[in-house]
């Protein structure tokens, strides 16, 4: 299997759900190693090696460092590994930074994926199997391809028409829609799934989660946007793994599954589920109540209001169904950012971290 974006948030969890669930994989790990994705995400894998450059060779895991867009490098991984699954996270997420310079989301989350599939069906060919196995090009994208919900407006079903709001689910629909192209086109046999806000370990701290936890262990604002009544469907990472391997293995070619939590809440109830969750297992804190510390800012330009997934599909055809409740994935979350301050302090002071959130959230005071 090539997993491309291993080294990121969501990536690296499904590389470490694959060799902890799926004992007959053999994962090759590309990933370009830009500001989201770090090495530090691959320390300590179960029967695996990391490295920063080139291959570094595990039991079932192999890393390399490179990028989606490099064709000669794709195709070179897939003919001497003989890869027969493609799962592809590889992508640009962060919807401000996709405000302030669309044109990186443009690069990696179209063309990066237009180069991927080009290889793929290419050298899949039309035997659609590689010793034996089927082939599958597995495709991770997001709920914000819908655009947004009013208040009363069901969830998104997989039939949902397609209304991107921001350069970055722009970014998302346009590399939808070319995977399908290819299934169409070529036979390209691909599955994908459309997610909604994924949050747990490993999860840079830029994303509204761990920055709101890093933040409050150092008493520093907890900056919310607007009135924080902006509503998303919260989705453990464990779950979302989980669910990204039954349709990888279970899934019907050619078809798209919604992958959601199943609950609502407000981006303000979260702030506030999360300054309870750290008084409690920080009681002696300085900073408690951290609540103290939440600060109202000025809203993003066209943020969506509400986003709600309808995960019906992939409940009835394939048996999944999220196992961790929202308080649970919480706390296990807030309990794993406390026992791992080295890995917030290593990933905080690479690349352009401190830089982007000065600048964001400095302009919006």
């Amino acid at each position: 299997m090539l997993v491309t974006g291993g080294a990121g948030f969501i990536g690296s969890n499904f590389v470490r759900y694959l060799l902890r669930a799926e004992p007959a994989v053999r994962v090759i790990n590309l990933d370009a190693l830009t500001y989201a994705g770090s090495v530090e995400n691959l320390k300590n894998l179960p029967e695996a090696e990391a490295g920063a450059s080139g291959e570094v060779t595990g039991a079932r895991h192999t890393f390399v460092h490179g990028d989606v867009g490099d064709r000669e490098l794709i195709e070179g991984l897939l003919k001497k590994h003989r890869i027969d699954t493609i799962v592809h996270f590889a992508a640009e997420t962060h919807v401000d930074r996709s405000i302030m310079g669309p044109e990186l989301f443009i690069k990696t989350n179209v063309l990066g994926t237009l180069s991927l599939l080009e290889v793929a069906w290419k050298y899949w060919g039309l035997e659609r199997s590689i010793g034996g196995r089927e082939t599958r090009f597995h495709h991770i994208s997001t709920d914000e391809v819908f655009g947004s919900l009013g208040p009363g407006e069901e969830a998104w079903t997989e039939d949902a028409p397609y209304a991107p709001h921001s350069p970055y689910a722009a970014s998302k629909a346009s590399s939808d829609h070319l995977v399908r192209a290819y299934g169409h086109t070529h036979g390209l046999p691909y599955t994908i799934t459309n997610c909604s806000n994924n949050y747990g370990p490993y999860q840079f701290p830029e994303k509204l989660v761990p920055l709101m936890i890093s933040n409050a262990l150092e008493g520093n604002p907890l900056p919310i946007y607007g009135d924080g009544r902006q509503i998303r469907d919260w989705l453990y990472i464990d779950d979302h793994c989980e669910a990204i391997g039954t349709v990888v293995r279970k899934g019907r070619p050619g078809e798209t599954y919604n992958v959601g939590g199943g609950v609502q809440p407000t981006n303000l109830e979260i702030v506030e589920k999360l300054c309870a969750a750290l008084d409690e297992a920080r009681p002696d804190s300085r900073y408690v109540p951290h609540k103290s510390l939440m600060k109202f800012v000025a809203d993003r330009p066209g943020h969506d209001r509400r986003y709600a997934i309808d995960s019906a599909k992939i409940r009835a055809e394939l048996g999944w169904k999220p196992r961790h409740a929202l308080e649970e994935g919480l706390k296990k979350t807030i309990e794993w950012y406390l026992r791992h301050p080295e890995w917030l302090a290593a990933v905080r002071a690479q690349g352009d971290y401190r830089d982007w959130i000065a600048r964001n959230y400095g302009r919006r005071s």
